[in-house]
């Protein structure tokens, strides 16, 4: 088994752009949806997708804060994350993660109009790379 460490994960999580997130639907199915991180953020073990509140997302979010994340990479690279989502609502925030390519889906930028802002803070990372085997990093 390999240890990598967060820094280590970082590296190899630079770049990658978008995610698969998984919740909880109201029925108790597991909900799966793609988002964009854009990938230009430093991986610290906390992810951070745009969405809007009147998305299925956000209500899912908002009863059970408990959700994964699938990430594909490079030479083979995968990782699962484990953590609670948080909801956040505070345009100072949208200011701090808001990258230009985000204006694609968000007309008005951090003005937009029901913007919010989840935040995945992670527990658990379960990772697959196909030159160093695999691994798990717990996190507080």
């Amino acid at each position: 088994m390999s240890e990598l460490t967060l820094h280590d994960l970082a590296k190899k999580m630079k770049g990658i752009d978008t995610a698969s997130l998984s919740t909880h639907a109201a029925g108790g199915e597991i909900a799966c949806r793609f988002m964009s991180n854009n990938g230009e953020v430093e991986y610290d073990g906390d992810n951070w997708f745009f969405t809007e509140e009147k998305t299925r997302t956000v209500g899912e979010i908002g009863r059970d804060p408990n959700v994964s994340l699938a990430f594909a990479g490079k030479h083979h690279f995968y990782a699962t994350v484990e953590g609670q989502a948080e909801l956040i609502r505070d345009k100072a925030q949208f200011e701090e993660h808001w990258a230009k390519d985000l204006a694609m889906w968000f007309k008005e930028g951090v003005d937009t109009p029901g913007l919010v802002l989840i935040k995945v803070h992670a527990r658990r990372i379960k990772y697959w790379d196909g030159v160093k085997g695999e691994g798990e990093l717990k996190l507080n």
